[in-house]
């Protein structure tokens, strides 16, 4: 970090083109949308207003370096701009007080032979523009997750892995980077401050949680499916624990959020008779219930905002898109009213300042990248900041619906639907969209610009939640375990056949299109059922499960590796992985498939690709691809999703073009040859 940043003109230049969205409606059939701006990137993100509410700071790119920019958020005037060193990250930034800010820069480092994430923390001043490291020699491992700020603002309580962690050895460094078993350190909130440690790290804990007046007496730790609770009633007692919870045993899901200072209560989720996880005052002493504080009839509690004061603010639960329930009824009703004037399906308080009277608020859905406003209780004013994605004419968009159907073993499967706009609804091109993970992952209305991208090139588009998704409980994650392959593959299967029963797909014209577990499911789909699919495009997907656990297990724990490999293979003894890896089945490859991946991949690595490339070069179709330089396992450069995006386009539209009428222009399947080409000449 470090430099005074060189001042934009004015602030409208340092976020981009703010222009306010019209009403119109725009032709039957769209324009084609080009490549580059869906693959384009959101022009800020992290907005946060001081304590006081007249100052806004969010993160932007400003060339090659990263951008704190400080903003008056009622004029949109720059206050100040600071830049950090080339290739600096930021994992988090807090607001200490209306001067002075926390900010933690993140690197990689490589120790033991493993990648470890590395952390600085800066003290800033934004009114001045410039920063300074908090501990002016600090090294290794520190500056991990802020967990308390002092009533009096002089310091704070930061989780992390000890500085010195090579004390541990190379099994006890690793154990306590990959579990996250972190201590907790008092950092004084000035330039050079020291760094004091308050509790050493525990075997087992992987979160602390402080009561409100800064006390740690509460650790969590989930091992083998069980979440154990650590508990002491007063600063200097012995943790004991107080609670061994097991997913999915009849005690259920069981997780401790928050602790009340001087008192032995505080809040936690757990699940009901019934299995619905609710919001529910506990006592750790007595290890009891005290009160149920909110629970939904039909869906779990993600998660829960808390007032200054300790007591629950909001509850989110997730039906089809995420929603929240305001127990304040003054936030009740300006959410109330803010939705209805903006008549967004998804309206997000992100910031607040301290008294709660102005607020950032993100109006955004699943057919709309979305726009920041500022508003002022005290003189209930709303007015656009700035769009998202100003290059990305919403209008054009296609809007996704929720729809359901039943699997072949009568198991409900929630899905999402994009139709192309200005389409007859009926035997169309469909293109299946797995999402990753695989297990506790999954789909909701949300903005996506892949599947956006597929709609405006005319493809019905269906994003099924298949078993193992997160979401839909403990019993449907867990249909999922040992089903990789087998019962998910089953399921999207299913989809296809919902679609085409529907008439809203030609059965002759699917294709299976994702990323990681997406990509593999797409892979598999193609070679298990290949009188199913038209095509395949994968991008950085599962190619040979073998040899991808292991790579896994290489950077996790025994006991982390054990428990994952167990969820992909299950329980039966007959089941060999081999069986069910594309690379087994990839010389009889009898339809085109696109295969992409990043040479610096280290979720799937590279070799994945490499794998399924060399078993495919004696099939019957050729397999088409596309390497990356230097990217890795998600987009981190506009460039390699658009590339991705060209090769997909042109692979589309030479194996299952939409119609006549979408298909990609002759220009852009040159540009997508330019592309195969470039990087045909790098050596992975």
């Amino acid at each position: 970090m470090a430099q005074e940043a060189d001042q934009p003109k004015d602030a409208e230049a340092s976020i981009g083109a703010l222009t306010t969205p019209t009403a119109d409606k725009p032709a039957a059939i769209p324009d084609l949308i080009a490549t580059q701006d869906f693959a384009a990137r959101v022009k800020f993100w992290n907005a946060q207003l001081s304590p006081s509410g007249h100052q806004l700071t969010l993160l932007q790119s400003a060339g090659k370096k990263l951008q704190l920019t400080v903003m008056d958020p009622r004029t949109r005037e720059l206050i100040n701009a600071i830049n950090f060193e080339e290739g600096s990250r930021v994992g988090w930034y807090r607001w200490i007080d209306d001067k002075r800010m926390l900010v933690n820069v993140t690197g990689y480092a490589v120790a033991y032979g493993v990648l470890v994430p590395t952390n600085i923390l800066y003290l800033v001043y934004p009114d001045e523009g410039r920063g300074t490291r908090l501990i002016d020699e600090q090294k290794g491992f520190a500056g991990g997750e802020l967990i308390h700020v002092a009533k009096d603002k002089k310091s704070v309580l930061i989780a992390h892995p000890p500085p010195d962690a090579s004390r541990y050895g190379t099994r006890g460094f690793r154990r306590v980077f990959f579990n996250f078993e972190p201590g907790i350190y008092r950092y004084s909130l000035e330039p050079g401050g020291a760094m004091a440690p308050v509790l050493e790290p525990k075997k087992g804990v992987d979160a602390w949680i402080p009561d409100d007046d800064g006390i740690v007496r509460l650790g969590l730790g989930w091992r083998r499916k069980r979440l154990s609770i650590y508990y002491r009633d007063t600063p200097d007692g012995e943790f004991e624990r107080v609670a061994r919870v097991k997913r999915g045993d009849t005690e259920g899901f069981f997780d401790a959020i928050q602790l009340i200072g001087g008192s032995s209560q505080g809040y936690v989720l757990e699940e009901n008779d019934e299995g619905r996880v609710g919001l529910r005052l506990y006592d750790y002493a007595t290890r009891s219930v005290v009160s149920t504080f909110y629970e939904h009839p039909e869906w779990d509690v993600d998660d829960v905002w808390f007032n200054q004061d300790g007591t629950p603010l909001a509850a989110f639960y997730t039906d089809d898109r995420e929603r929240a329930v305001w127990f304040d009824e003054e936030y009740k009703a300006t959410h109330e009213r803010l939705s209805k004037a903006l008549g967004q399906n998804s309206i997000w308080i992100v910031s607040r300042s301290e008294n709660g009277r102005q607020m950032l608020v993100s109006a955004q859905n699943e057919a709309d990248p979305g726009v920041l406003y500022f508003y002022d209780a005290d003189t209930k004013k709303l007015s656009e900041f700035a769009q998202y994605r100003p290059e990305i004419d919403f209008r054009s968009l296609a809007t996704p619906k929720p729809v359901s159907y039943t699997a072949r073993d009568g198991t409900k499967i929630r899905a999402y639907l994009t139709l192309p706009k200005g389409r007859e609804p009926k035997d169309l091109p469909l293109i299946v969209h797995p999402h990753g993970g695989p297990f506790g992952f999954r789909d909701e209305l949300r903005y996506n610009d892949e599947v956006q991208f597929l709609a405006n090139r005319g493809y019905a588009v269906l994003q099924p939640n298949f078993r193992g998704s997160g979401g839909y409980g403990t019993a449907f994650y867990e249909l999922g375990e040992g089903e990789v392959g087998r019962g998910m593959q089953d399921d999207l299967d299913d989809a296809m056949d919902w679609a085409v029963a529907q008439g809203l797909a030609d059965p002759a014209r699917v294709c299976i299109v994702g990323s990681s577990y997406g990509g593999y499911a797409a892979l598999w789909g193609v070679l298990r059922n290949p009188e199913r699919y038209a095509c395949a495009a994968s991008w950085a997907g599962v190619t040979d499960w073998t040899k991808m656990l292991k790579y896994d297990r290489r950077t996790m724990t025994r006991q982390a590796g054990k428990r994952w490999s167990a969820k992909v293979e299950g329980d039966d003894e007959d089941v060999d992985l081999k069986d069910y890896s594309p690379y087994r089945l990839a010389k009889g490859l009898s339809r085109p498939v696109l295969l992409a991946h990043g040479t610096r991949d280290d979720n799937v690595p590279f070799a994945q690709y490499e794998i399924m490339e060399k078993a495919t070069r004696k099939a019957p179709v050729p397999l088409e691809t596309l390497v990356i330089e230097g990217e890795g396992h998600s987009f981190s450069r506009k460039n390699s999703e658009e590339k991705w995006y060209d090769a997909l386009d042109a692979f589309l539209a030479k194996h299952n073009p939409a119609d006549k009428a979408h298909d990609v222009s002759e220009a852009a399947l040159i540009k997508a040859e330019a592309n195969a080409q470039e990087d045909k000449k790098v050596e992975p």
